[in-house]
């Protein structure tokens, strides 16, 4: 093996600190292919989605149910024969019609056109959340191939510092357990690269799935800065906007649904009338004879109480439904941007000094390695502390994609208002 000059491996493992850098400069540079933007996605997500798709056919069938709830009763064509002798029978045509009394009709029209503005608000909500759904796999792919570049880099500079111990180790400088370490860092570094390769993989398959669209995703390549997400409002602002969100108004209306459906078992207890008009002729007296009539149910033992009953605790379910739900919101709301403020300050510190330190630390200690100052094992801990916090800089950035979505999944557009 040709022995390798101390300052070249201490260039390839200042390479090594300056990862983190030379990664996020790529991921912002005109050299990432600009094939599919995060608006681009968006659009292809609201025209291709099939989950949307289906969501929206709620809005047709509300209509259906709409246009339903306010026809009145088809009328009835009876005809009957009183003996069936030819010279004695009496024959009998009538046509009666169903009237509806106790406001039956309104109540069932009110009853569907909360039906309506529920099913406009289940759409919004749909929509809210595919929002959310493609900006989380979208960023989410983006820091998938962040972690894959890393990796790979690392993998570089891995490979090329087993090449320098173990010429050193056949110049006899150091012991044969300091190459066995660095083939051991040099095969976990591996394993990252593959399971970055995968991830990276999947996050691109999650955001095809979010989209309704095909693509070769090992040639999808996505534009965007993974370290930068709209900034949230403020907490106080949040909670002044709760009442507006989707979820909210989506409970409200069930309370006027759950209202409108107690009006309506309340106007089935009154009965509905019939009217009938027809005419009769007997084969006997050679005569016809108009014919008038009324029907009316007598409502002596049911009066539709056990409806009535079902439907006021449905409507008292639906207001405690509703304070549930501003309480689950709230909560989220809080413990969302507790997240945000969290994953931002931890991000804000990794870029600031952490990732600098750890880039220097382990160039000072391989410095020292190569003035037999240090041992190997000291140069792999500094490779491992660089990675460590190279992943939990990673992981900070996954924190605040999730908190982001989460604000997005009660809100919608958080720019708004």
């Amino acid at each position: 093996m040709v022995r390798r000059n101390p300052r070249s491996a201490r260039g390839l493992y200042q390479s090594l600190g300056l990862a983190v850098a030379m990664a996020l400069a790529a991921l912002s540079s005109p050299a990432w292919a600009q094939s599919l933007s995060l608006q681009q996605a968006l659009a292809q997500a609201l025209e291709h989605n099939p989950a949307l798709r289906a969501n929206d056919r709620e809005l047709g069938m509300a209509q259906g149910e709409r246009q339903q709830a306010g026809v009145i009763a088809n009328p009835e064509l009876s005809w009957s024969v009183e003996d069936t002798r030819s010279n004695s029978r009496i024959t009998a045509v009538q046509v009666s019609q169903p009237i509806e009394l106790g406001g039956k009709r309104g109540a069932r029209v009110e009853l569907a056109e909360r039906g309506l503005d529920s099913a406009a608000l289940q759409q919004e909500q749909a929509r809210n959340n595919l929002r959310a759904q493609v900006v989380q796999a979208f960023h989410g792919a983006l820091q998938a191939a962040m972690r894959l570049q890393l990796a790979e880099q690392t993998l570089t500079v891995s490979r090329r510092a087993v090449e320098v111990v173990e010429g050193q180790v056949q110049a006899g400088k150091i012991s044969t357990l300091q190459a066995k370490r660095a083939q051991l860092q040099l095969d976990e570094v591996l394993i990252e690269q593959q399971r970055a390769s995968s991830a990276l993989l999947d996050a691109k398959r999650e955001l095809q799935v979010s989209m309704g669209s095909a693509y070769d995703l090992q040639q999808l390549q996505l534009e965007g800065n993974v370290t930068s997400l709209p900034r949230l409002p403020l907490e106080n602002d949040l909670l002044r906007r709760l009442p507006g969100a989707t979820q909210m108004r989506l409970a409200e209306m069930q309370i006027q649904q759950q209202d409108a459906s107690l009006a309506v078992q309340r106007s089935e207890r009154i009965p509905n009338l019939t009217v009938s008009i027809g005419s009769q002729y007997s084969q006997v007296d050679r005569q016809r004879v108009n014919l008038l009539g009324l029907s009316m149910p007598l409502p002596l033992f049911d009066r539709n109480q056990g409806n009535v009953l079902a439907a006021s605790y449905r409507a008292d379910q639906a207001r405690d439904l509703r304070n549930a739900t501003e309480q689950r919101l709230r909560a989220d709301v809080l413990q969302a941007s507790s997240q945000w403020r969290v994953a931002q300050a931890s991000i804000a510190s990794f870029e600031r000094q952490m990732l600098n330190n750890a880039s220097a630390a382990l160039d000072n200690t391989t410095r020292g390695f190569q003035l037999g100052k240090f041992g190997f094992i000291e140069v792999l801990d500094a490779q491992r502390s660089l990675i460590d916090i190279r992943t939990r800089y990673l992981q900070a950035l996954a924190d605040a994609l999730d908190a982001w979505v989460r604000l997005a999944r009660i809100y919608g557009d958080l720019s708004a208002g």
